[in-house]
């Protein structure tokens, strides 16, 4: 057995990756289906098999998108070494500092809606005013008819 079937092999398997990683066995191969992860490697059995730097490359994954960052936004990143200076890549420092003001701005919008409810628990009704939110103004859905 070569030094390389060794390291496969002391690999963990799909079903480790995602109780290690907190991400379903689908979204794994999905993942390396749309080429936002290279290919696992196989054992023998041909099962999949991961390294602890591929385990990594996935944390970073799922902590990109709980910032709400989309997958194909976060690809580039993806093709850095994990302790690559992002000042050595400005257009992606750039990428990462406007996605920080978009979840600043967020922040902001969310503040103003817990201080509108904290109003609204505090005067103990919903009175008539003027909504001064500036967040998300989308439509409730339309309640249905029975």
């Amino acid at each position: 057995m070569s030094l390389a079937d060794a390291n496969i092999i002391q690999g963990y398997s799909i079903k480790e990756t995602a109780e290690r990683t907190g991400i379903p066995e689908d979204t794994i191969r999905y993942y390396e289906k749309i080429g936002l992860l290279p290919r696992a490697q196989r054992k023998g059995n041909s099962h999949r098999i991961y390294s602890d730097q591929d385990l990594e490359m996935m944390k970073l994954i799922s902590c990109l998108k709980k910032t709400g960052m989309s997958l194909d936004d976060m690809r580039p990143y993806l093709n850095l070494s994990l302790d690559s200076d992002l000042s050595e890549y400005p257009e992606l420092h750039e990428m990462i500092l406007n996605h920080k003001q978009k979840i600043l701005e967020q922040i902001a919008s969310l503040q103003q809606i817990v201080d509108f409810i904290d109003t609204k628990i505090e005067h103990g009704n919903l009175g008539p005013q003027t909504c001064e939110l500036t967040g998300d103004t989308r439509k409730m859905p339309e309640r249905r008819k029975r």
